[in-house]
């Protein structure tokens, strides 16, 4: 009887640590936090009060949004890969249409491609190869008699 392995399941879900929060959202939140608790130690509390909430609800959008099933830092490395390489091409037509007849006139030299030849097997060879594979070497071709 062959060995059993078990498969994982679920390997897409992310380890929970506290309650349904995971490792990823925990980090994320405490860096908040004692970003939270340096502002107010350094900025006065109006400003401490407007950064806060900014950082929490940055905090909270980073940890627990999700665009497609996705967390939303996955969305924002997407949205940056796609800001800077766009897919859309656009065609500048730099040159007059005179000198693009001049290059479409002009003849390029045709580089000959040398393909190897390698010569064809005949059908026996291809057969007495298969029944070397099929017997798992049983059949030893230089053994049969024609």
């Amino acid at each position: 009887m062959p060995d059993q392995f078990t498969v994982p399941q679920f390997i897409d879900a992310e380890d929970k640590i506290i309650g349904p929060i995971t490792v990823r959202q925990f980090l994320i939140l405490l860096v908040a936090a004692l970003l939270i608790a340096l502002f107010w130690k350094l900025l006065s509390f109006i400003i401490f009060v407007f950064s806060s909430i900014f950082i929490l609800g940055l905090a909270f959008t980073l940890a627990f949004a999700k665009i497609n099933g996705m967390p939303f830092h996955f969305f924002l490395l997407n949205l940056i890969q796609t800001l800077r390489k766009p897919r859309l091409r656009v065609w500048d037509k730099w040159l007059t249409d005179s000198q693009l007849r001049i290059f479409l006139d002009t003849d390029i030299p045709e580089i000959p491609t040398s393909h190897p030849h390698k010569p064809s097997m005949a059908t026996s060879h291809l057969e007495e190869l298969t029944l070397v594979v099929n017997t798992g070497g049983a059949y030893k071709p230089e053994e049969s008699i024609d």
